[in-house]
């Protein structure tokens, strides 16, 4: 199957733009009435000379306007209603544009950061934050700018082409070709220049993703930069990525600087041979004078706005690869599908099944091998094994982060895939190791997810987690700003608000990653005493490093190499005599005690 070309970009955003159809046509009328009065000066001109000079016989007069002065008068208030329309129209183009930009701006914003929630975490694996980040918000932003300013620009230089183009041919046809002969020049050099100038900034927008990139990942790991003291080499990076930023404008600068004295000599040459051949067309008496001095006043006002072109070309070509990139990133498929049975968390039990489970990721490194086992309802399971084995690709299969490759995983007798994915994830909570605390307070940090939750249920669910004695003790209680990933807490206390976030969330299923392995004995033993309440009656998956922490789970899975090679209790496993007793032995010091003992 050939893959179908894309399309202009340009035609992609009118596509995506096209139920603000409406506003776009009511903001092309006002710039086109806008650019039509804003011509008629130069014309009110050509009349007062025709006044001046022809007097009782000017045009005005064979409309029954005799005197001379009344009819100054009537121009003057003709004049003053033209001018009037005139900001009117302008006020009310650039009214609808910008709000129609910021419109559209917001919802092309919104619409990239709901698609990009929806991808894979396969996806993100390959994509930098920076990078993604340079999309919704600088491209997002530049496109904008666009919308704002660059489509009005376009629809009035065309409006003023057609109606003093329009105007000469009434006027003076056998001169009126020498005026408009630099137009055909100017759009083929525009065109031209619209050519040239799109990969060059096209490149502009890539380095920005990559400096973007670099600053972002330096920003999340200055204090691993001010630990190693690499300060200086790092903002030697940020310098050769902000240098070939400013190579890249730089190289689209110089196309784009050329274009205005370029198109500046095409128009001259029109101005000079109305001036000069209108000139003396009037002294041979062919044209008349007013006729000639409207002609020389609309060719500046034909010609000179063609010189805006290149700016206008310049945001359209920025906005184009913008839009190349959101359109692009929008393209981009998710292979997880939501399913259509509705699973209320009320009604879920817990089983959890894996029934000849494979998992491997997308550069072909397989994880999961033929995994079978049975969790029942309200049961606590742990898994463990060395690192690498697996155990975390576990949680996130069932957690429908990742799709299997082959077999099935049930919820109560559901195929994950069959569900609605909320669904699935509102009956699973998850109380991981690397703990994410979002900037904000500790109170929105413990309800986040069960954004309804009143101040009781908080405070309730934070003494259950063990954590309601030390956020009193910190400066503003539940409304102390925790910063950014929780930066001002200690990694026990953090632990403990995700905890209590999850007792908050009070799901069927409960999945403990890693939950005590990076804090103090101290800390682990406030956590172990918060989840032995906590996973009474609802099913528990726990993931364990420190074996002694899952000795009283109902059951045990060891996994080794994608699959599970023990199963059974604490005091059979070590009956066994396998993998989990000697992981066993390594961590009560018998191993260590057995070497002493032989020296």
């Amino acid at each position: 199957m050939t893959k179908q070309p894309k399309k202009h970009p340009f035609i992609r955003l009118l596509g995506y733009a096209r139920h603000h159809r409406r506003r776009v046509i009511l903001a092309s009328l006002f710039s086109i009435l806008n650019k039509f009065v804003d011509l008629a000066p130069p014309a009110l001109i050509g009349v007062a000379v025709d006044i001046v000079v022809e007097q009782e016989n000017s045009l005005l007069a064979r409309f029954g306007v005799e005197d001379v002065f009344t009819q100054l008068l009537v121009l003057g208030v003709i004049t003053l209603i033209i001018w009037i329309l005139e900001s009117l129209f302008d006020y009310l183009n650039r009214l609808i544009w910008r709000g129609l930009a910021q419109t559209i701006e917001h919802e092309l914003r919104i619409s990239t950061y709901s698609h990009v929630q929806s991808l894979d975490l396969s996806y993100f694996e390959d994509q930098s934050t920076g990078s993604l980040m340079s999309i919704i918000n600088d491209d997002v932003n530049q496109l904008e700018r666009f919308l704002d300013i660059g489509a009005n620009s376009l629809l009035q230089v065309a409006t003023t082409v057609i109606v003093i183009s329009t105007a000469f041919f009434i006027l003076a046809p056998s001169v009126a070709w020498m005026a408009l002969l630099p137009v055909p020049i100017i759009i083929y050099g525009s065109m031209w220049f619209q050519k040239q100038i799109g990969p060059r900034y096209s490149a502009v927008r890539e380095q920005v993703s990559i400096l973007n990139s670099q600053l972002s990942n330096n920003l999340s790991g200055i204090t691993t930069i001010k630990s190693f003291t690499a300060e200086d080499h790092e903002v030697e990076r940020i310098g050769n990525e902000s240098q070939a930023y400013e190579h890249y404008n730089r190289r689209a600068i110089v196309l784009s600087a050329a274009f205005t004295p370029i198109i500046r000599m095409a128009i001259v040459s029109g101005f000079l041979a109305i001036m000069i051949f209108g000139g003396d067309l009037v002294i041979k008496g062919s044209l008349a004078v007013a006729a000639y001095s409207t002609m020389v006043f609309m060719t500046q006002r034909l010609l000179w706005p063609l010189t805006t072109l290149g700016e206008t070309f310049d945001l359209y070509q920025r906005a184009m690869a913008s839009t190349t990139r959101i359109m692009d990133l929008l393209d981009v498929e998710t292979d997880l599908h939501d399913g259509d049975v509705v699973l209320p968390t009320d009604t879920v039990q817990g089983e959890v099944v894996f029934d000849n489970v494979h998992f491997e990721y997308s550069n072909g490194a397989k994880v999961i091998k033929g995994l079978n086992f049975t969790i029942d309802a309200g049961e606590t399971a742990a898994i463990v094994g060395s690192t690498g084995a697996g155990k975390s690709t576990i949680i996130k299969l069932i957690l429908r982060l990742y799709e299997v490759s082959q077999g099935q995983i049930k919820l109560d007798g559901y195929d994950l895939r069959d569900l609605k994915m909320k669904d699935l994830r509102d009956a699973i909570g998850l109380v991981s190791q690397d703990v994410f605390l979002f900037h904000g307070t500790v109170k929105e940090n413990i309800a986040y997810g069960t954004f309804d939750a009143d101040d009781a249920s908080i405070i309730a669910a934070a003494k259950v987690a063990e954590a309601h004695d030390f956020i009193m003790g910190l400066p503003q209680g539940y409304d102390t700003i925790v910063g950014e990933r929780g930066q001002k807490l200690s990694g026990g206390q953090r632990q403990r608000i995700s905890i209590a976030r999850a007792i908050l969330k009070d799901p069927p299923v409960l999945v403990l990653d890693e939950a005590t392995s990076s804090v103090d004995n101290e800390t682990e033993a406030a956590i172990q005493r918060s989840l032995e309440r906590i996973i009474v009656g609802r099913t528990t998956i726990v993931i364990a490093h420190r074996l002694s922490t899952i000795r009283h789970a109902d059951v045990i899975f060891v996994v080794e190499n994608g699959n599970i090679i023990e199963r059974g209790r604490h005091e059979d496993l070590l009956a066994e005599n396998g993998l989990y007793a000697a992981l066993w032995r390594v961590q009560t010091g018998e191993t260590m005690r057995a070497l002493q003992t032989s020296d």
